[in-house]
């Protein structure tokens, strides 16, 4: 049987966006990925940005996440973009402020469309865009005592 884009599966669905958020308390990959489930999906791609504990060559010992008030609404409208662009049933993004340790999960973004690659190219495409628009600012504190702004 030969699949063609006139199913309903194989389009982007109405009100796709389920879930942006910017938090204060620890994130979780289970409700990014419960809420990008979708029975007409084929693929599933889930990024999830972790605090490293090195950065430009030096030893991070911890970072602050912090934010333009903005945020949240600069994120819907990158969502919406990528929900525009590529054939999204469901996308979800939320990012952390506030402290975080080495490990923690600083951003989870998930996208579900009807085929692996386009959740790929989707999730890719939010993580980047999310990355280099939404004014979200990194403090990183190093080992050696100094320390340095970074973000959008």
């Amino acid at each position: 049987m030969t699949a063609t884009n006139d199913h309903p599966g194989e389009q982007g669905a109405q009100d796709a966006i389920k879930l942006i958020g910017i938090r204060e308390t620890p994130l979780s990959v289970d409700e990014v990925f419960r809420a990008v489930g979708d029975d007409a999906a084929g693929g599933i791609a889930l990024f999830v940005g972790t605090v490293r504990n090195h950065d430009g060559g030096a030893d991070v010992d911890a970072l602050g996440y912090s934010c333009h008030p903005s945020a949240e609404a600069e994120m819907r409208r990158i969502a919406e973009k990528v929900v525009a662009e590529y054939p999204v049933r469901a996308l979800a993004a939320v990012h952390r402020v506030g402290d975080l340790e080495v490990g923690d999960l600083a951003v989870v973004v998930g996208v579900s469309c009807p085929h692996r690659g386009e959740a790929f190219e989707a999730c890719r495409k939010l993580i980047d865009d999310l990355k280099h628009e939404v004014p979200i600012w990194k403090h990183q504190r190093f080992s050696d005592g100094t320390d340095e702004w970074v973000g959008a």
